[in-house]
């Protein structure tokens, strides 16, 4: 069972590539939804207000970020498999990225 705040494989169709993303749909929905809202995870960092800096002490094998800019409700079904889960110190995080994101800073 899939779990908001966890990581885990996504294809993107071309000209995109397999990547890790973000679960961001509640977790008492998920298994009633075909499809889920996902935030792509990048190795490009540009220390912006609206990415979350992953490392190896968050579960990942490189530094990378959460982008809150390019957010996407994608199939369900495939969602691959679970890389890590966000700490709560990290998901504190989420909220105002995703707020200033969507303009409501």
């Amino acid at each position: 069972m899939m779990e908001r705040s966890e990581i885990r494989w996504y294809k993107f169709g071309s000209p995109d590539k397999k990547r890790p993303v973000l679960i961001l749909t509640r977790t008492s929905a998920i298994k009633f939804l075909g499809e889920i809202t996902v935030a792509p995870i990048t190795l490009t960092v540009r220390d912006i207000p609206t990415e979350i800096v992953l490392n190896e002490n968050d579960g990942m094998k490189t530094t990378c970020a959460v982008n809150f800019d390019h957010i996407q409700t994608v199939s369900k079904v495939k969602i691959g498999s679970y890389i890590t889960k966000l700490s709560e110190k990290k998901i504190h995080q989420v909220k105002p990225a995703l707020l200033f994101a969507f303009g409501f800073d």
